[in-house]
């Protein structure tokens, strides 16, 4: 069977569970918009008229990692996840191609907020979305709402550990030998890893999402792109003073709901937004690095309920 009708049948294997996961079935579209010639596919659910949630995903996933959590917050709210370019069921044009960096990833977002005709919006940001998410609300403070964190980084304490070791040396020598070091993380092993490692009981955690994941992974030239997002993601650390200075100056509304026993974004990360927004909530998670994973249930209630307080 051919890598893409793998991908097909998971992900409508994984669409079933969102509705079961929810207890009743939730109207979920799944559609695609041009944004700069590439094809951004997003699933979208909930009323029009009402508040936007834009959810934003992390390596090595896709929107579908928030396929439990739409159906959660759909009644209330109008949620939009999109797939990056590179991810899930977005083109992935060829590395000479396209820039793959993350200031032309929240570019392409946020020309894409604009094509769904979101001008404001609450932010969910998980690992690669907290990078993306947090560019848009530095450019664009009027249009953001409020923010949940799960697990992105915006603090040196977050990268003070020993595994970005490797990264750190790749940023600073952009060398074949260097490049090396980082590719086992491409590779199925690692792909599960990040959903099993720190998680309370591993066989709560659905096989389907890794496998699904690992499936986009291996598509031909998937690896390279990859490859060029990690030595990008060297360019963060530096805006990481300009969105504190957002923080300060703007107080948006903050949920963090933190995996504790994240080996990659451990909790050292977390604390520090409280430096900058005191009146930020903080959920510090029994979980691991894909925390809606375990904590779905409850990273959902508490949306909803900060959602409510902070969102008209």
């Amino acid at each position: 069977m051919k890598t893409s009708h793998i991908v097909a049948a998971l992900t409508l294997a994984l669409a079933g569970a969102t509705a079961s996961a929810a207890g009743a079935p939730t109207d979920v579209s799944y559609r695609s918009v041009k944004v700069d010639g590439v094809n951004i596919f997003y699933r979208e659910a909930g009323p029009k008229n009402a508040p936007t949630v834009l959810l934003l995903h992390g390596f090595p996933t896709s929107s579908q990692m928030f396929r439990n959590l739409i159906p959660q917050l759909a009644e209330r709210y109008h949620v939009i996840a999109p797939d990056y370019p590179g991810f899930g069921q977005s083109d992935a044009p060829a590395v000479g191609e396209f820039t793959y960096s993350f200031d032309n990833l929240a570019s392409v977002v946020d020309k894409f907020t604009t094509a769904v005709g979101a001008s404001k919006y609450a932010l969910y940001v998980q690992d690669y979305g907290a990078p993306i998410g947090f560019r848009l609300a530095a450019a664009h403070p009027e249009r953001v709402s409020a923010i949940v964190v799960q697990n992105g980084n915006a603090y040196n304490e977050g990268l003070d550990n020993a595994f970005w070791a490797p990264f750190k040396v790749y940023w600073a020598a952009r060398t074949e030998e260097n490049a090396a070091r980082l590719k086992p993380f491409f590779e199925l092993g690692a792909t599960k890893w990040q959903y099993t490692h720190g998680a309370r009981d591993a066989s709560k955690i659905s096989p389907d999402a890794w496998t699904v994941d690992q499936a986009y992974m291996d598509r031909p030239g998937n690896k390279e792109i990859q490859l060029e997002l990690f030595y990008s993601y060297g360019s963060n650390p530096a805006r990481y003073p300009e969105w504190q200075a957002y923080f300060r100056k703007h107080q948006p509304p903050m949920l963090i709901t933190w995996g504790k026993n994240d080996q990659i974004f451990p909790a050292a990360g977390a604390t520090p937004y409280l430096r900058d927004l005191p009146k930020a909530e903080l959920h510090l998670l029994d979980t691991g690095h894909f925390a809606l994973e375990e904590e779905g249930e409850k990273i959902g209630k508490l949306m909803r309920n900060f959602l409510a307080r902070n969102v008209k």
